[in-house]
């Protein structure tokens, strides 16, 4: 039977690149994002691959995240994959120095935006006492690094939800998951420094984690035997050892 996933943040990065790869296995998507022409731009790619629903809302508007789910076309209405990919980064200051309005984006997507989605879908799948979800993490929720603060607060805030999601869904044979890579050559940077021209030496120097590596990772997770459930992933690139130690000589084709 195939199978329904949703995927948020899915106009660039992880989120596009996991959409590409469910479709070419055939899993029909619903792909969620702010930016409507990037929606409608993905949907037309590949619409020849699999169906594609696209719903344009932003997961931190807890009232626009439920409308837009109950919204779902009938053929649409049994998510079976949730990939809770939407968040970002925003800002690399000292705490004392900090943005709030930059604290309240990073909080506000990264932990009350995947607990708005997952409180609107969840329901369904412990009726059918069925389903996957996958939280996207980050190696900050697993170490904290200097002026990482919120950022990495709310990336260990989601593993922590993650567990509690194992262990709460857990009697309803529900799978839960979290994949939490390094470094990913992504608009990530771009918009942690706010468009700044330091973004592009982020990546220079080695070879960072390609987007389509985690999708690759999200669906080999997502395509394992009923019995199995990958409870939590840490993905680098080979010239990341930690959060703040990569190798920039080592040149990898």
């Amino acid at each position: 039977m195939t199978k329904t996933a949703l995927i948020t943040g899915a106009t660039s990065g992880i989120g596009q690149a996991t959409a590409r790869e469910f479709a070419k296995h055939g899993i029909r998507l619903i792909l969620c994002g702010r930016r409507l022409e990037r929606l409608q731009t993905i949907q037309n790619y590949l619409s020849s691959l699999t169906q594609v629903h696209i719903l344009n809302f932003d997961v931190r508007d807890k009232t626009a995240t439920f409308k837009a789910i109950e919204s779902l076309p009938e053929n649409f209405k049994q998510i079976d994959i949730l990939i809770n990919n939407a968040g970002n980064a925003h800002g690399l200051d000292p705490i004392h120095e900090g943005n709030m309005d930059d604290w309240d984006a990073m909080m506000d997507i990264n932990v009350k935006g995947l607990l708005y989605v997952s409180k609107a879908i969840i329901p369904q799948m412990t009726e059918r006492k069925s389903g996957h979800i996958i939280n996207i993490g980050s190696s900050a929720g697993k170490e904290v690094y200097p002026k990482g603060n919120v950022y990495c607060g709310s990336k260990h805030a989601v593993l922590a939800i993650t567990e509690g999601m194992r262990i709460d869904l857990n009697p309803f044979g529900i799978k839960v998951g979290a994949i939490n890579p390094g470094l990913v050559e992504t608009e990530f940077s771009q918009v942690r420094f706010k468009g700044d021209k330091i973004a592009d030496s982020v990546y220079k120097g080695f070879k960072a984690l390609q987007a389509e590596d985690v999708a690759e990772t999200i669906y080999f997770v997502v395509s394992r035997p009923a019995h199995v459930n990958i409870a939590d992933v840490l993905l680098f690139c080979t010239a990341q050892a930690s959060s703040t130690i990569v190798n920039k000589s080592l040149q990898i084709s």
